[in-house]
């Protein structure tokens, strides 16, 4: 197994585990998609990927149609998506991907965190090097073979693919998400979930009191509305 394998098993039940969290980051998700590309699923493929975000979490269609609603009204305000690099604690790289209608509160918010946590907020591309943007997909796993696709999706830029109890996941570099979401349509295979992670290139084992005080700084992160997703260098126990 590679990488993506590992990366997905040790943060596999970590963050995004309350559900309202978890829908307000999709009901964003949503605004921006439909601000994007219209709020017909049909024509904005953006829009059916986060849908089918939506029921793999067990949102309510009633919230999503809802979601839809106020995001095609003009005076919905829209989210812009904004990247934050920096060091938490014993150097380890972090990055932070927020959606946000207030950026000057965004910035404070998360300056704010890593300085009561002894990081620093650096400068735009001070890390994200560390760190490959990928693309993944999660699809039903019945009557398909993990190989068989693997064999398959190379042509259409699938990197690593691998089955567990949810399914088949297939992993890619982020450019070639528009070319699986359509040939997986074409095909009539059924997507569970789909989206995007970066996966760090090299990891950084710490100690369980060094690992503590890195997960002081990740937790407020989390915590914080504006935040989408937080990534890091710290090696995670696979359990």
């Amino acid at each position: 197994m590679g990488r993506a394998f590992e990366f997905r098993k040790a943060r596999k039940m970590k963050r995004w585990s309350a559900m309202s969290k978890a829908f307000t980051r999709i009901g964003k998700d949503i605004v921006m998609a439909v601000k994007e590309g219209g709020p017909d699923p049909d024509s904005n493929s953006r829009l059916r990927a986060v849908i089918q975000n939506a029921k793999s979490v067990n949102m309510p269609k009633d919230n999503v149609e809802r979601a839809i609603k106020r995001a095609s009204d003009k005076s919905q305000g829209d989210y812009k998506e904004v990247i934050f690099e920096g060091y938490a604690p014993h150097g380890i790289a972090i990055l932070v991907e927020t959606a946000t209608d207030n950026n000057t509160r965004t910035v404070a918010n998360v300056r704010s965190y890593f300085n009561k946590c002894d990081g620093s907020l650096g400068t735009s591309g001070s890390v994200v090097f560390m760190f490959d943007h990928t693309c993944n997909f999660r699809i039903t796993g019945e009557g398909l073979d993990a190989e068989e696709i693997e064999l398959e999706f190379i042509d259409f830029g699938a990197e690593e693919v691998f089955s567990d109890d949810d399914g088949i996941l297939i992993y890619a570099a982020f450019e070639s998400f528009g070319a699986i979401q359509a040939e997986l349509e074409n095909r009539g295979i059924e997507i569970l979930s789909s989206g995007f992670e970066r996966i760090p290139q090299v990891t950084k084992s710490l100690s369980q009191e060094a690992a503590s005080d890195v997960e002081k700084l990740l937790e407020k992160l989390d915590d914080d509305d504006d935040v989408q997703h937080v990534y890091h260098t710290m090696q995670e126990v696979v359990e």
